[in-house]
């Protein structure tokens, strides 16, 4: 019989813990936040959380903050780069408005820790952090801007042909809708796949409004 061996903690590669450890840092944050702001969390909390010294941890992140801005870029980077995908990958209004609202509601159940996060700190006490995903929202609005200036979307309005400021305009709805559909998606309880799907169905219903709105905008 064969007997198969895990690779011994010595094989592992420098860069490889040092990957491992940064994540532990960004994990133990998430952790330690369950019902806290960054704000009030110290650096030794975290560093005694994954059992590393502080000169650890200022070999991935020069202070607390830091670590904050690169949470926001682990929870709403990643979801920017698969909505896009799926608008790439579509044609029709109603099929990216059902595609999308999915992917986030997938991301939002698999990572309830990072948009919790991501909830209470854009009103939150770190303006870094703020900044940063004030930043994100608006790369959202801005990828989606300039799909709809490509006139990428069968079945809505001729984007192509609105002004920037109307289509920065619709586009910034379209994200705070998506930032209100994530809250609440959080605030149903986890376990109730029916409340669940209701906020997903109010939202897609919701989403399209917006796209009729702008239908009628364009010809006011």
């Amino acid at each position: 019989m064969s007997h198969r061996h895990s690779t011994p903690p010595d094989r592992i590669t420098r860069p490889e813990q040092k990957a491992r450890t940064r994540q532990a840092l960004l994990d133990a944050v998430l952790g330690l936040m369950e019902d806290r702001s960054l704000s009030s969390i110290g650096l030794r909390e975290i560093t005694r959380a994954v059992g590393v010294t502080p000169a650890a941890f200022y070999r991935h992140f020069p202070d607390v903050d830091s670590l904050g801005v690169a949470l926001v870029d682990e929870s709403l980077g990643s979801l920017r780069a698969t909505i896009r995908t799926v608008r790439d990958g579509l044609s029709s209004s109603d099929e990216v408005i059902t595609r999308s609202i999915g992917v986030l509601a997938r991301q939002v159940h698999d990572h309830r820790e990072h948009f919790r996060f991501v909830a209470r700190e854009r009103h939150g006490g770190v303006p870094a952090v703020r900044a940063a995903i004030a930043e994100q929202l608006d790369l959202f609005a801005a990828d989606l801007a300039a799909d709809l200036a490509a006139d990428k979307l069968r079945g809505g309005p001729r984007f192509d042909r609105w002004i920037a400021a109307d289509l920065r305009m619709v586009t910034s709805l379209m994200v705070n809708h998506m930032v209100w559909t994530a809250a609440a998606l959080l605030d149903a309880p986890p376990d109730d796949a029916d409340a669940a799907a209701r906020v997903i169905d109010a939202a897609g219903r919701q989403l399209r409004l917006i796209v009729l709105g702008a239908r009628q905008w364009a010809t006011a």
